[in-house]
């Protein structure tokens, strides 16, 4: 056990593209930050970004199955761009917040929408319908000196071929810079840090053996079988 009382666990990794993995610290995701999204969830499009987490080992690598999970019978694909950074720190003004990004990858914020909707109208904590295991499905990264600040790209999910979301960077409420500047001043971030910027229009329902095919213009795609 060397120097700890159990053994001590893995280090949560990601690939990336043609360089050593990426280590994972924190996983931060951005609630309802497009405008067609938020209108079908029925929330207030002018409100402030919101942030939830999911534990790091809830990662899944792109060509890998996901268990369906437990304690749920209503589970949905939320298609998000997820920046990693590589850089730190508090109250970060949102014309530095470039300065600290590592790249860029497509992920999955999976969820219990059963749960979720059960513990809303409870005004309970929502965090299991979205933290449970293997719930943030995320593709290779892409370093942002290969394709710099993303500004804009088609953003698309697709269950067995058929297209379900399609919306495009461009039309987030609060950009890439804003939303870490909006997050730094809640936590202090840091190198190793994950954030999943929202997700467009059109979730839905995915069942055992259904395919998501999860894209964004110019990053390495997303493919996970529902197990």
């Amino acid at each position: 056990m060397g120097n700890f009382a159990i053994a001590e666990p893995p280090v949560v990794t990601l690939p990336v593209r043609s360089m050593k993995p990426f280590p994972v610290r924190r996983i931060y995701c951005a609630g309802r930050n497009y405008a067609e999204h938020v209108k079908e969830m029925g929330g207030d499009v002018r409100e402030k970004p919101y942030f939830f987490m999911k534990p790091a080992d809830a990662l899944l690598p792109s060509g890998k199955r996901m268990p369906y999970p437990p304690a749920t019978s209503d589970l949905h694909h939320e298609v998000e761009l997820v920046v990693a950074l590589q850089g730190g720190g508090s109250n970060i003004p949102p014309e530095k917040a470039g300065e600290l990004i590592f790249g860029y990858a497509v992920g999955l914020d999976m969820t219990r929408r059963d749960l979720q909707k059960a513990f809303k109208a409870k005004g309970q904590p929502w965090e299991m319908s979205k933290a449970f295991d293997f719930s943030a499905p995320c593709g290779t990264l892409t370093p942002a000196a290969e394709c710099g600040l993303l500004t804009k790209g088609k953003i698309t999910c697709a269950v067995n071929g058929k297209l379900r979301q399609s919306g495009d960077l461009g039309e987030m409420t609060w950009n890439i810079a804003e939303l870490v500047s909006e997050l730094s001043k809640l936590v202090a971030v840091a190198p190793g840090d994950l954030i999943f910027t929202g997700t467009p229009a059109g979730v839905g329902p995915v069942v055992r053996g259904d395919r998501i095919e999860a894209r964004i213009d110019g990053l390495e795609p997303l493919l996970v079988e529902i197990d």
